[in-house]
């Protein structure tokens, strides 16, 4: 999915660490997200959860958009033409409706319920995304990876996998990244990480062992969830410093309850955010622009999407300054 915006901020950020091990109990942080139009002549509207000013990484989850569930006979769904990435990998992981997705990878491939698609930009990539004829209600996350500055120049690739459920506790889990209850994803991706579907039955509890070593994110989809003793409501994300070995869920409603549950080592290098691009300086952004703008073979071309390709908004007159999660107490 492309950051759409029109006025794209430029973002420098990095992750602050802490090893508090001691604390049995993690202190959960609550992030509540903004909402973005996605684009278009009737701009589906986006809950964008990161980055935010509160906090801009968890491990090297960098950006989480948030969509639906959206009646597209109103909005139009989604229809996001070509657009580029670098430095990056995009997550795609829906709850109903589905997404044709193309690439320059010469990817053709299509983002269902409980399929994970991954992408990795690299050097360059570009890619659309548009909803099917068929889909009468869209519904999903689109989530980014940071790449580590060994790896950002890295090939463009794509993967699928579609992850076995697993019942537990009154709790279906679908891990697409990473390990968690006995159950790991053959994934491949380039620093430790987490990323799994926890959908809970109506006042189920579920205690998770996890790995101190990473920070968590808890988005909420639909229903009122209790994590390590914080009621998260819908949409909203309670985040999890490292240090803790358990984590438990608890869904307060009188129906199930979904989440996604997101986690990595803190990202410990400054990155540069702005568009769809994500590089180590100012310098980095206006090359990628600049090759973009002048279809240049770094993001090779995306075949048989019906329309022109995205143009790459306005820089910034300024270099930001870095942003840094803020240090934990």
């Amino acid at each position: 999915m492309s950051n759409v915006e029109a006025e794209s901020a430029e973002v420098r950020c990095g992750a602050a660490v802490d090893d508090r091990r001691e604390a049995k109990v993690p202190e959960i942080e609550v992030l509540t997200p903004r909402e973005v139009p996605l684009g278009g002549p009737r701009a589906m509207p986006v809950r964008r959860t990161l980055p935010q000013r509160a906090r801009t990484l968890i491990g090297a989850w960098c950006f989480a958009d948030h969509y639906g569930p959206d009646d597209v006979a109103k909005t139009g769904g989604m229809d996001v033409a070509p657009h580029p990435h670098t430095g990056l990998q995009t997550v795609s992981w829906l709850f109903s409706g589905e997404i044709e997705h193309r690439d320059s990878l010469g990817s053709h491939a299509f983002v269902r319920p409980g399929e994970l698609n991954l992408m990795t930009g690299g050097y360059g990539i570009s890619h659309s995304e548009v909803s099917t004829p068929g889909t009468t209600v869209l519904h999903g996350v689109q989530l980014w990876l940071a790449l580590p500055g060994e790896h950002r120049h890295t090939a463009r690739d794509f993967q699928h996998h579609v992850p076995e459920p697993l019942r537990i506790d009154g709790a279906e889990l679908r891990v697409f990244l990473g390990s968690l209850a006995g159950q790991a994803s053959p994934v491949r991706t380039f620093t430790p990480l987490l990323g799994a579907e926890i959908v809970l039955d109506a006042g189920a509890a579920i205690t998770l062992a996890v790995d101190p070593d990473f920070e968590h994110g808890l988005l909420v989809d639909h229903g009122e969830v209790r994590m390590a003793g914080t009621l998260l409501h819908p949409a909203e994300l309670g985040y999890a410093a490292p240090g803790t070995e358990t984590l438990t869920l608890v869904n307060e409603s009188a129906d199930t309850a979904r989440t996604v549950l997101l986690g990595g080592t803190p990202f410990e290098e400054e990155i540069v955010m702005w568009w769809n691009f994500i590089g180590r300086s100012h310098d980095d952004i206006v090359r990628a622009r600049e090759e973009w703008q002048n279809a240049s073979d770094r993001f090779g071309a995306v075949e048989g999407y019906p329309g022109d390709r995205l143009p790459a908004p306005a820089l910034p007159n300024a270099v930001i300054t870095p942003r840094k999660n803020p240090a934990r107490r």
